[in-house]
């Protein structure tokens, strides 16, 4: 009744639509002219739908909706929202989380350009998104030779007497040690960011300009620096392929797909010389039409990016989408943006040659996909058979314990589902009961509470009282590896008995003759040291290892920091965590300004100048 009640009343009004599964959780995010007339159209009786969206409309138990002044507001919320939710029914860039940048931190007073994941509205410039890490180290690795901009990691950098050494093998400007006013460094970093935009022939004309200027001032070392540099970029610019003769700055966008995903090929054009390609992965995209598809990823790419060309090429059509797509990206760009489909000539060329390279990528996936797989499903089907297993086990838990000397002690569950990590569903612990180093009791504290909580979640579930999205714990595990022999097991084989998991099977493997431990069983069982099996399974306690070491270290260095912070006169537990939260390490803490630590959530400029000269006298 409520769904219904809903779409009775739903408003004539341009906005973004939400619906929601049985349990609450966002499965589709839509936008619409009229969510009136867009939503009804899901419902009507006797509405044709394809299978995915019949399927979609038959999971839909609630809606929500957000209205907008314009079309354009709405697809704007609706991207934030898919990227936001990650809904099963929409077309999705596949795991675009994870994808790297090159962010320059242009809110320093001497930025700096590194590699990140995040995007954060800091101040800072982001190229990218890059699909390969590889390719961001090389650009970054380039830039290094060509441009001496600082590499340490403070915001603002630590006051010196002697340059460190990329000074002298001049890789660095040293402005540590005064050597290089802020806006003579500036300019330098302006020079990057021309560089990362493609624009290397203004580059190369203001580098001449620069180099003309200090041979005249009899500058020679300075003017041979610059010399050098320019003969780096031109290097650059000669491998760049020459497509266009008008210098224009395109994205060209063309298409290759397969039944459930597609491979969008962006080749990156400006001022009229190919100077790279990315390539993007799509899922959610049957029952999908080309021209959907595109829309979908132009979309969700541009959301992303900071740099938006004035000509964007698509290999289809976009439909009714395209003026309000354009209207949108004009309002980014503050100046008009075009989307075109080439029909003939260079530019339909470029877009066939993108086209190519799309399918090329996209078989070249599916096939490492497919080997991938397969070689998973015989890795698990051998540990199967080595452990007595009726069918091989689809998602594998394994527990490992990290402290010193019995402080700080954290424990961590890592998860693989069909053979591959799957880190949504990591978890890690403090340890809360257990005194000293005791990895036995900590091992069936961690147990317990993991299971415990996954039998209240699937009576919540059960009962409708919590959504999937909410509950972290209701997916039991098929195989538990304890990272451990047999007296870890042993522990661990007890509570799972008390609470009535002991059908689950659950195996220690020894570290250093990584043998694989089975409860009751007089002899280890030793897999082949080319086993795909143990490879598997030492992958899993490794990651388990990693995960429990990284967390404990984490930890540790936040309660060294407290105790350091404890000395610091009218600092106590609230403006500690205020400065752990605004800061996160004590090197960022020391390296701050007075007016940076007053800023600081419950500081003042008393209690600011208090830890600026514990630091720094």
């Amino acid at each position: 009744m409520q769904l219904e009640e809903k779409l009775k009343n739903i408003p004539a009004r341009p906005g973004v639509y939400l619906y929601r599964d049985e349990h609450g959780k966002i499965i589709y995010v839509g936008k619409a002219v009229s969510l009136k007339h867009r939503v009804r159209s899901y419902f009507q009786p006797g509405a044709r739908h394809l299978p995915r969206t019949k399927l979609m409309v038959e999971k839909v138990a609630n809606l929500d909706y957000i209205i907008t002044d314009s079309e354009v507001e709405a697809l704007i919320l609706e991207q934030n929202l898919i990227k936001e939710e990650r809904p099963r029914y929409n077309v999705l860039l596949k795991d675009d989380k994870s994808y790297p940048y090159l962010k320059v931190t242009l809110a320093e007073k001497y930025p700096r350009v590194m590699i990140t994941r995040r995007r954060v509205k800091d101040g800072s410039r982001y190229f990218g998104p890059y699909t390969h890490v590889g390719a961001v180290n090389e650009t970054l690795r380039l830039l290094k030779k060509i441009f001496p901009f600082r590499s340490c990691k403070q915001r603002e950098p630590v006051s010196r007497e002697r340059p460190c050494l990329n000074h002298h093998i001049k890789r660095c400007l040293g402005p540590c040690c005064g050597l290089v006013d802020s806006e003579a460094y500036r300019s330098m970093i302006n020079e990057v960011c021309l560089f990362l935009e493609g624009r290397q022939e203004d580059l190369t004309k203001q580098l001449a300009v620069r180099m003309a200027e200090a041979a005249d001032k009899l500058e020679f070392e300075r003017a041979a620096g610059l010399r050098d540099q320019l003969h780096a970029v031109r290097e650059v610019i000669e491998k760049q392929k020459i497509i266009s003769s008008g210098f224009e700055d395109q994205d060209v966008m063309a298409m290759a797909r397969a039944f459930d995903e597609a491979c969008i090929m962006v080749f990156f054009v400006r001022g009229g010389k190919l100077i790279g390609r990315e390539h993007f992965m799509l899922k959610g995209t049957q029952d999908l039409s080309r021209s959907e598809v595109l829309a979908a990823f132009v979309k969700q790419y541009y959301t992303s990016v900071d740099f938006i060309p004035r000509e964007i090429l698509l290999s289809e059509d976009i439909g009714e989408e395209k003026a309000v797509i354009e209207e949108w990206l004009t309002g980014e760009k503050k100046s008009k943006v075009f989307l075109k489909v080439p029909r003939r000539g260079e530019k339909k060329k470029l877009l066939e040659m993108a086209a190519k390279n799309a399918l090329l990528t996209l078989e070249q996936a599916q096939s490492s996909e497919a080997i991938r797989q397969e070689q998973a499903m015989e890795a698990l089907t051998e540990l199967a058979g080595a452990l007595g297993m009726e069918r091989p086990p689809y998602r594998l838990e394994c527990y490992d314990i990290s402290n010193t000397q019995g402080t700080a002690s954290v424990a961590s569950m890592v998860v693989f589902e069909g053979g591959k990590p799957a880190k949504d569903h990591y978890r890690r612990f403090k340890i809360r009961t257990v005194e000293g180093p005791d990895d036995f009791a900590s091992l069936q504290e961690v147990i317990r509470r993991r299971f415990t909580r996954g039998q209240e979640e699937r009576e919540l579930l059960r009962t409708g009282q919590v959504s999937s999205k909410e509950a972290n714990f209701h997916r039991l595990p098929d195989l538990v590896i304890v990272d451990g022999g047999k007296g870890q097991l042993s522990a661990v084989r007890q509570v799972m008995r008390e609470l009535g998991v002991a059908d689950i099977p659950a195996f220690g493997l020894a570290k250093e003759e990584e043998l694989v431990i089975a409860e009751g069983s007089p002899e280890p069982i030793a897999l082949p040291e080319s086993s795909k099996a143990l490879h598997l399974l030492q992958r899993l306690r490794d990651e388990a290892h990693r995960f429990a070491i990284t967390y404990h270290r984490s930890l540790r260095g936040k309660a060294g920091l407290k105790s350091l912070l404890d000395e610091v006169e009218g600092i106590g537990a609230v403006r500690r965590r205020s400065l752990l939260k605004a800061f996160g390490s004590l090197a960022a803490i020391e390296q701050a300004s007075i007016e940076e630590l007053a800023a600081a959530g419950g500081m003042n400029k008393k209690a600011a100048l208090a830890v600026y000269e514990f630091f720094h006298k």
